[in-house]
């Protein structure tokens, strides 16, 4: 069985847990990189982490490396490439192309002679050559260039794998899935602990907990690019997601809570619940989600896990005043009704633990898209931590 060499991207931060779920689907020679994880392993591993993976943004196959000098090299390297070998000249394809200290002069000039290159080919090799869809093509090629190096890569999963493909309706700033999996993993979560999300939204973290508990594959909902290359096998495909489906255990005892102070938003996070697969938690209340103010939530066990994407600048200028005034009460009230519980909040806003006047236990820094964020974790405990330093104050 052919070794292939892939690179799955994540948000920063989430490398190394990514790196362990791929290797525990069977992946070889992992290697973490900022931003992604290399890693090797037959086609069907690739296939099976686009279906299983919750913290990967992409996984790309990778053609070809090669050093160049300028623009024709990469002409010359895109022309000789056996693309005819992956998808066929009817494909509509598109060709994106990210640069880190190239010397090159134009990136959009570099992307035509890649084009050129690959459509060259096909015209040479049948008379005929593919054409260019900016919008919705069948099959998506990266070009990867350094200061010495051009890499081509097929984008296997097409979509970013955070689109499960059950969000129709969003709230305000949501939150990516992979981006809440993270999350949920960085705290230490486990489905046999309670869970809260007082500032649910379009109920992401909500969703992704009640999934991993009953062991939902994230992309079993969606399509993915690899299905349209050549060297796709669709009989394995088609065990692959049925070995999935039988994995599902729609019965795990789960306590999941989700709460927002718009009854809008929330109607929208149930309609998200019930697309996700989770009409039975809802039914027997294993996953509740419902209006409230996150300054009067009462907690629903002696302990268990807040994790929680509250309001901040970005999200909410120009209310900033009224956010931190808020998140005081919202302080207030965790210390009095959820002593005994863990609160792990992610913000961009480091003042966040002053706002509350609380001090922090531990805090992971994190890019939340563009966000450079802190997800703190906060120890409840009757009273408040006021004017403490924690020790990661550097951070």
């Amino acid at each position: 069985m052919a070794a292939y060499h892939f690179f799955a991207v994540c948000p920063r931060t989430l490398e190394p847990i990514l790196a362990q779920e791929l290797q525990s689907l069977g992946a070889q020679n992992i290697k973490v990189n900022a931003g992604g994880v290399l890693f090797e392993g037959p086609l069907s591993l690739a296939m099976n982490a686009c279906l299983r993976s919750r913290y990967a943004s992409r996984i790309l196959l990778r053609i070809a490396t090669r050093q160049y000098y300028d623009s024709h090299d990469i002409y010359d390297m895109a022309h000789v490439l056996p693309w005819e070998r992956f998808f066929d000249v009817d494909a509509k394809i598109r060709v994106d192309i990210t640069a880190h200290r190239s010397p090159l002069e134009s990136l959009d000039f570099t992307t035509l002679r890649i084009k050129d290159g690959i459509c060259d080919r096909f015209r040479e090799g049948c008379g005929k050559r593919p054409s260019i869809e900016k919008n919705n093509p069948d099959v998506r090629i990266h070009a990867f260039i350094n200061e010495r190096y051009c890499t081509f890569y097929l984008n296997l999963s097409g979509e970013p794998l955070f689109k499960r493909g059950w969000r129709v309706e969003k709230g305000e700033a949501p939150l990516k899935e992979n981006m809440a999996a993270g999350l949920l993993a960085l705290s230490g979560w486990t489905p046999d602990q309670p869970l809260l999300d007082p500032f649910c939204g379009s109920g992401t973290i909500a969703i992704e907990a009640a999934q991993i508990a009953c062991n939902m594959a994230p992309g079993l909902n969606r399509s993915f690019a690899f299905e349209k290359l050549n060297i796709f096998d669709l009989q394995e495909w088609q065990e692959m997601k049925e070995d999935a489906k039988a994995e599902i255990n729609l019965h795990a005892p789960v306590q999941i809570r989700g709460s927002d102070i718009s009854s809008i938003v929330v109607s929208k996070a149930q309609a998200n619940a019930q697309r996700a697969g989770l009409q039975a938690l809802l039914d027997d209340g294993r996953l509740v989600l419902t209006q409230g103010d996150a300054r009067q939530v009462s907690a629903f066990s002696d302990k268990g896990f807040i994790v929680t994407n509250p309001p901040y600048g970005e999200q909410s200028n120009p209310k900033s005043a009224t956010v931190a005034s808020m998140m005081k009460n919202v302080a207030d009230n965790l210390k009095k009704s959820f002593s005994g519980w863990t609160a792990w909040m992610l913000t961009s806003d480091r003042k966040l633990p002053s706002q509350m006047r609380l001090s922090e236990s531990r805090k992971i820094v994190i890019f939340n898209g563009p966000l450079e964020c802190r997800f703190f974790k906060f120890e409840m405990v009757k009273g408040s931590f006021r004017n403490k330093k924690a020790d990661s104050e550097t951070a």
